[in-house]
């Protein structure tokens, strides 16, 4: 069975990954990083976390179904949760697949997991 333990080693190493980016965002971006990944996880637990150009990504175990980055990674005053389009979030002919965060409350929380399942759906 080594290849079932290599899956799962590679599987531990992707969350540890995606763990330790959302370690070292500052502080301000931190609290907010651990929520979302909690979110996310909770919202889809198919989704496999790992990290995509540094940041926290969530894949379907081939492609990047969505992210979250930190508002220092582009200077930005936000931070943004994005869907790729791999996402089921398809809505007429224009739909939003960025979103800015400067703060999560309950609402917004609400918000995330809702785009999250559907995402996925």
């Amino acid at each position: 069975m080594p290849v079932q333990n290599n899956k799962v080693t590679k599987k531990a190493d992707d969350e540890t990954a995606v763990l330790e980016a959302i370690a070292a965002m500052p502080d301000q971006d931190r609290a907010m990083g651990e929520r979302l990944h909690t979110i996310i996880k909770a919202s889809a637990p198919a989704l496999l976390p790992r990290t995509w150009y540094g940041m926290p990504a969530y894949t379907n175990g081939s492609k990047i179904v969505c992210f979250f980055r930190t508002r220092q990674k582009f200077g930005e005053r936000y931070m943004t949760l994005g869907f790729n389009d791999i996402a089921n979030l398809d809505e007429g002919a224009m739909w939003p697949i960025y979103f800015a965060l400067t703060e999560l409350t309950a609402a917004e929380e609400a918000k995330i997991a809702k785009l999250v399942k559907q995402a996925v759906s």
